[in-house]
């Protein structure tokens, strides 16, 4: 393949915006050197890059895009409302109907409150906990990878220049599935924590009885219970997570697949707290959500139109079992090529990730750079599994053939115990570090 124009518009994209990219995960560093596609378009579960080059794509928009590019009744609702007008100077009906239509999809909300990034919804969540319960801390789960990029969160991650340390301070962490340990940070911070945090599950389906026994010990100390839906939301059931496991929190957050791809986000939850941000409430006011561009009626419409495919064509049912084949698959050719201890993949089938491991069977970013590279010159591309509904049976059997040459070279790199040479440039990196 031939690189030419994405290594150009690369250079232009660092001249002009800081990290070349508007999301870290979508970094130049996060892609092998020269390897890193600048996109032109996408349809279905394929992209073109400026080269001409064309991909089969997982992890689409970080994940949020699940029906595929260019779904034709998204892009049929969001035109019906372009021509109608996209931003008022009072709520239009369609956040109306919006609203409802995402309480009937998730019935362990009460309302609903809609934004344009995840991170609005979590710091959100985050500070109506505190007002509610009187309370500084936040606790997050510390197993799981990011929540926000504000500073309650960011302060405590390796990239927490220009946060101060106060602020650090007031956000403590908890393992996942261990109550005891999380019982223990109650105690050791009694009456000071606000809400705690985590995704309802992430690589593995909870331990029997953890959420259940989350809730309730959240709700003895005092403390609110948020689960962050951003990548569970809907792409797990149509419901979320808190459908699927039967556990409802007092706040979650929603987005990504909500939108597919269009600007959208949401927090939810019980009416006794959400009202706090409202104008109903005789509590302290709270001023929880309000943003200029959170109601874009193109949005909204576009979100409407995502939970209705869902409902209708049984969209979770489907991405599971486009994940079950292409897992099945791909484990089959890394046991063919003896690497099945170094090419894994993990993940509930909807959500697939995969991991690469060295000589040593710790995680590598040289490996991970190598099975990338093999990846992208096979026409596959993305830095997981997350599969779209839009993929076909064709797509995946490809992306089977492509993983099955690159476990080949992977054997060959791990027989010669010299990963380095043949990567043809630096590693991919973390995206949390301190320095370039």
């Amino acid at each position: 393949m031939n690189f030419e124009k994405s290594i150009a518009a690369n250079k232009r994209l660092h001249d002009l915006v800081p990290g070349g990219a508007h999301t870290y995960a979508k970094g130049e560093d996060q892609f092998p050197e020269d390897m890193a596609p600048v996109i032109d378009r996408g349809d279905g579960a394929h992209v073109w890059d400026v080269d001409g080059n064309e991909f089969i794509e997982y992890g689409s928009g970080l994940r949020a895009v699940s029906l595929g590019h260019r779904h034709p009744r998204v892009l049929e609702a969001v035109r019906r409302e372009l021509d109608r007008g996209s931003n008022f100077v009072r709520p239009s009906i369609v956040e109306l109907e919006a609203a409802e239509r995402f309480l009937a999809s998730v019935p362990t909300a009460e309302m609903v409150k809609f934004g344009k990034n995840g991170s609005d919804a979590t710091t959100a969540a985050v500070k109506l906990a505190r007002a509610v319960t009187g309370r500084p801390l936040v606790a997050v789960c510390a197993d799981h990878a990011f929540f926000s990029i504000d500073d309650w969160f960011i302060a405590r991650t390796p990239m927490a220049a220009g946060i101060p340390d106060a602020i650090a301070d007031l956000t403590v962490g908890f393992p996942y599935g261990d109550l005891a340990a999380t019982e223990e940070l109650f105690r050791r911070h009694e009456g000071e924590i606000a809400c705690v945090i985590l995704e309802a599950a992430t690589q593995h389906d909870p331990p029997p009885g953890y959420l259940e026994g989350l809730r309730d010990l959240v709700h003895r100390n005092g403390a609110l219970l948020t689960f962050d839906e951003m990548i569970t939301g809907f792409r797990y059931s149509e419901s979320g997570a808190q459908g699927l496991y039967g556990v409802t929190p007092d706040l979650s957050t929603f987005g990504k697949a909500l939108g597919n791809g269009f600007a959208v986000s949401a927090l939810a939850g019980k009416r006794e707290y959400l009202e706090r941000g409202g104008l109903r409430d005789v509590n302290e006011r709270v001023f929880l959500l309000s943003t200029t561009h959170g109601a874009e009626t193109h949005a909204l419409a576009a979100a409407v139109a995502v939970m209705d495919v869902y409902a209708e064509e049984g969209i979770a049912a489907r991405l599971h079992d486009r994940g079950e084949r292409l897992a099945r698959g791909v484990r089959e050719v890394a046991a063919a090529a003896g690497v099945q201890d170094h090419v894994l993949v993990r993940g509930r089938p909807s959500n697939l990730v995969f991991a690469t491991l060295g000589e040593d069977l710790e995680p590598s970013q040289p490996y991970r750079t190598l099975f990338l590279r093999e990846l992208i010159r096979g026409g596959v591309i993305g830095p997981s599994f997350v599969v779209s509904s839009a993929l076909s049976d064709a797509d995946i059997e490809r992306t089977v053939e492509v993983v099955a040459g690159a476990c080949r070279v992977y054997r060959d790199a791990l027989d010669a115990r010299n990963v380095h040479a043949v990567l043809g440039g630096r590693p991919v990196k973390p995206v949390f570090r301190r320095f370039v």
